[in-house]
């Protein structure tokens, strides 16, 4: 990727003080922080190596982005008659053309090579996907796709059953030690900015996991808007983290916004699965029109951007908050079988998916950008490797290609696993004292300005952005940052509002840089000369 360097938005370097002397700690070989399935297969792979693993969750093991995936897993297989319709690289050139130019083509070749032996993986660590009639593995289509590569399981409960199958791999490993509701603060790093481990609270106390690698694999940040399809967890803790730490960050202005979420006034914004579409819903404006052919020549299948633009296009003329997935046509057995999960959140509401029209409307869902890494996770830090959503390794570019998110984590996460564990070792003795800041206003309503951020997000840096909008959303976030949340919070709510500042003024400074649209990045006053470079944002020194 073309990178060009830029001083980031302000941040302080710690979020609490420590000392190291005085703080009960855990020693690895390596440290994974995550457990969605890049941080899995890292564990996976270093544990294999022989090396001790300490694998650190949020929450509960069952918890992660990866587990709310519905679509699937896209890869080409090698041994199927119907790669004789497909090929690698026509996933290649489907992955370019999602990304609008600003791929890393290096990285895209070497990612998607890998899709034959990441499925193998998967499957013999117990992961069980759909199969057809005729005993082979099952595949449907999606948005961007030229053929039909998508591995499904249970219907559209793919993330449920990679997560499901990877977590009890890991839990069964007599080298691996998973920490659950361990909340990882900052990296803990030694004067050269090596990295050695990370500070974390659970049950009221602060602790450090150190060793002598550390993967990073936390997940996106798509609550940092109001309208997510993302878990509660995914606050953008990790990028926060890999910043203030003196990690560089790249491509945050490209969040992709996915299509077709269930609107539902007061309710939860469940994902409805673009792999709907692709077995043949369609989309009708509030007159009940199919509306998708007039904007792109895919209809349906078009890449996510422009599917996203087309709906907010139809509301603004419309005047109505959705439009609707019609599948009434598709067999109702079929349904069922191959939409389980969306048929049930939808009966909840009094929905049936056979007779009836589905409200939808887009939210904020993967984001394409991340700590700049390369294709086998090495960060720019000594010690540190980035997998997952929570890296930028190229893969993605401007608009990430529907189902290669689980494919990258896959990929990536293995090979940081393996790097790491032959990097790694016991740390041996660390010493790192940091004063603590000045505590926060006690009076500070920390929820209701966590629902500012969202707010403001959504609004001001959202689908559709501006040059004024977008300054007036840093200059308020900048006062928040340094005013209202600086120093010392003593618990998850406030770290996690502190992280969201962080992230979401990286966000408007990207969007800010880049003037003319591209991909999931619109700006509604562009100059139309697109820039095929990527700013890359480090923190400036305090």
């Amino acid at each position: 990727m073309q990178l060009r360097a830029a001083p980031g938005p302000w941040a302080p370097r710690h979020l609490v003080g420590f000392d190291l002397r005085r703080r009960p700690h855990l020693d690895a070989d390596v440290l994974i922080i995550g457990g969605g399935v890049a941080g899995l297969c890292a564990a996976l792979a270093a544990a294999d190596h022989g090396r001790e693993v300490l694998l650190l969750v949020k929450g509960d093991l069952a918890e992660s982005n990866t587990a709310w995936a519905q679509g699937g897993v896209a890869a080409v297989l090698d041994s199927t008659e119907r790669e004789r319709d497909d090929s690698i690289e026509k996933h290649v050139q489907d992955t370019l053309a999602a990304g609008a130019g600003l791929c890393d083509e290096i990285a895209v070749r070497d990612i998607i090579g890998e899709g034959a032996a990441s499925i193998d993986f998967l499957r013999r660590h117990g992961c069980h996907f759909d199969l057809g009639t005729d005993g082979a593995i099952a595949l449907t289509r999606e948005g961007g796709h030229s053929a039909r590569r998508i591995l499904h399981a249970q219907g559209d409960s793919t993330g449920r059953e990679v997560a499901r199958s990877l977590s009890a791999a890991v839990q069964a490993h007599p080298l691996v030690t998973v920490i659950e509701n361990a909340f990882a603060i900052d990296l803990i790093t030694g004067d050269d900015q090596r990295v050695l481990g990370v500070l974390y609270h659970r049950r009221e106390e602060l602790f450090a996991a150190l060793a002598g690698a550390t993967v990073l694999a936390t997940g996106g940040c798509g609550r940092v808007w109001r309208e997510t399809t993302n878990p509660a967890v995914a606050t953008g803790d990790g990028l926060a983290m890999a910043y203030r730490a003196g990690a560089a960050l790249a491509d945050m202005e490209f969040m992709q916004f996915h299509p077709t979420t269930l609107y539902i006034a007061g309710g939860a914004r469940l994902l409805i699965t673009e792999a709907m579409r692709g077995e043949g819903a369609v989309l009708k404006n509030a007159a009940g029109e199919r509306f998708m052919p007039k904007y792109h020549p895919q209809a349906e299948l078009a890449p996510r951007d422009v599917v996203t633009r087309a709906i907010l296009a139809e509301v603004r003329a419309s005047g109505f908050p959705h439009v609707w997935l019609d599948a009434t046509h598709l067999p109702a057995n079929f349904l069922h079988e191959r939409f389980p999960t969306i048929t049930q959140a939808c009966a909840k509401f009094g929905i049936d998916i056979t007779t009836a029209w589905i409200p939808v409307h887009p939210s904020a869902h993967y984001h394409c950008g991340g700590v700049v890494s390369d294709a086998r996770g090495r960060a720019g830090l000594p010690g540190l490797w980035a997998a997952g959503e929570v890296g930028c390794t190229g893969l993605h570019g401007a608009n990430r290609l529907a189902s290669n998110s689980i494919l990258e984590g896959l990929v990536v996460g293995m090979r940081a696993g393996h790097d790491a564990a032959l990097a790694g070792g016991h740390p041996g003795r660390v010493r790192v004292q940091v004063e603590p800041p000045a505590p926060v206003p006690e009076d500070l309503d920390v929820p209701d300005l966590v629902r500012s951020v969202r707010a403001l997000m959504w609004r001001q840096v959202g689908i559709e952005r501006t040059g004024l909008e977008l300054a007036q959303a840093r200059r308020t976030l900048e006062f928040w940052s340094r005013h209202q949340t600086r120093g010392t919070f003593r618990s998850r709510d406030g770290w996690e509002l502190q992280n969201q500042l962080t992230v979401g003024a990286l966000v408007a400074a990207a969007a800010a840089a880049r003037t003319a649209s591209v991909g999931t990045h619109g700006r509604t006053d562009s100059t139309g000369t697109i820039d095929l470079s990527h700013t890359a944002f480090t923190r400036p020194p305090t």
